[in-house]
């Protein structure tokens, strides 16, 4: 077998408590079911990937991640056994979006993706942020974002005197910006007192707030909420209708005069494409674990910066450090970004998998990496103890 060949890929699907219960309009959860992905190459080196499945997001389940990594993604790795890094990354991404029956995979493509550039950065003793000039990325390269921006203080608390909690706490440990989630009855309680406590600060532009309802109202809900709301200084609203409703979306624009940010409708470039020419498109939030990949969500952001759409990283709820490597490997490389979201760290779950786990720090500052592959050291002890139902080996 080939030094550079992938031999062997395990699956682990994890289960990790959280330190609190997470909702909002689209979901609720206690426990986070991240799967990570682990392959070794010929050459004993081992590298790993993570994804979540979320149905309202990509259609995607744990057990259809997991099929999808046994099937049509492990006979795409069958064939790599590349002989430069420039070669490994043609391999990663040449990696399929869609399984035989033609369904949408990308979370599970991410998971491949990201254990496979992790392995053979590695492998070849290359930086991650050498991917810019490979991909002909103008721009693009260290240190993009990654001095400038600032994490994000998500407020997912349903009650009003919960939220308010977290939003102190947060505000005292420095963060500026916030993201506030909407889409149930208790929507203006919870804004009309997170805005009392933001308003000073906002005001001299020193913090913002911005709105999530996770496509949780339809075209005259939204009109109704939000045109309530347009007098204030929101900084954007996210994902107001469900995916799909694209025709709805000018005529809201027009009547809210909010920016637009994108989440559940965005996935592909081509929903890129499709939400800039209806002339929707002021705001992305590019989820690694969404959109396929690394290299996919690179892309992405290229696409906004040339169309001057916002940029916005997001994270799926429950994300151990490997995807938040993934996202500071982004930051990296990607200039222009407005908005962070991840690197919760210990703030969220009980446990993690990496040796030194990775979490935002004061005032949002982002913890550093190693500089090998996406930045972290797994321990395999720990996705043993998080792996309730064991792993699953493919050997190739």
């Amino acid at each position: 077998m080939s030094a550079t060949a992938v031999q062997r890929i395990v699956v682990w699907p994890l289960a990790i408590p959280m330190r609190r219960t997470v909702s909002h309009a689209a979901s609720e959860r206690s426990v986070a079911d991240p799967v990570v992905v682990e392959v070794e190459l010929g050459n004993g080196v081992t590298g790993y990937g993570e994804t979540l499945a979320r149905p309202y997001v990509t259609g995607e389940t744990v057990p259809s991640v997991q099929a999808a990594l046994r099937g049509v993604l492990m006979r795409h790795v069958l064939g790599l056994h590349p002989a430069s890094f420039a070669e490994a990354l043609e391999g990663a991404d040449s990696l399929p979006f869609v399984d035989e029956r033609d369904r949408p995979i990308p979370a599970a493509r991410a998971a491949m993706e990201l254990a496979l550039l992790d392995a053979y950065a590695r492998a070849f003793d290359r930086p991650l942020n050498s991917i810019a000039g490979w991909a002909g990325l103008g721009g693009f390269g260290t240190p993009g974002s990654r001095e400038t921006v600032r994490a994000s203080g998500v407020l997912a608390n349903r009650s009003p005197a919960g939220m308010m909690k977290t939003l102190r706490l947060l505000w005292w440990y420095g963060l500026r910006q916030f993201k506030l989630k909407v889409g149930d009855d208790g929507d203006a309680e919870r804004l009309d007192r997170a805005y009392a406590y933001l308003r000073s600060a906002i005001a001299r532009g020193k913090a913002s707030l911005r709105l999530d309802a996770n496509g949780a109202w339809s075209k005259d809900e939204a009109i109704d909420r939000l045109g309530d709301w347009r007098d204030l200084p929101l900084a954007g609203v996210e994902q107001p209708l469900a995916r799909g409703r694209d025709e709805d979306l000018p005529l809201l624009k027009h009547v809210i005069q909010l920016p637009l940010i994108h989440d559940e409708s965005l996935v592909t470039l081509g929903d890129a494409r499709r939400l800039c020419d209806a002339g929707v498109a002021d705001g992305f939030n590019i989820r690694i674990s969404k959109c396929g990949g690394l290299l996919p969500a690179l892309r992405l952001a290229a696409f906004a910066r040339r169309h001057g759409v916002l940029i916005q990283l997001g994270c799926m709820v429950g994300e151990t450090s490997i995807l938040s490597a993934a996202g500071l490997r982004f930051l990296e490389i990607t200039p222009g970004v407005t908005f962070l979201e991840g690197c919760f760290g210990s703030f969220l779950l009980r446990n993690d998998v990496v040796r030194r786990p990775l979490r935002f720090g004061c005032a949002g500052g982002l913890p550093p990496l190693d500089p090998t592959g996406l930045g972290v050291q797994v321990d395999p002890a720990r996705l043993k103890t998080l792996c309730p139902d064991g792993p699953e080996t493919i050997a190739l």
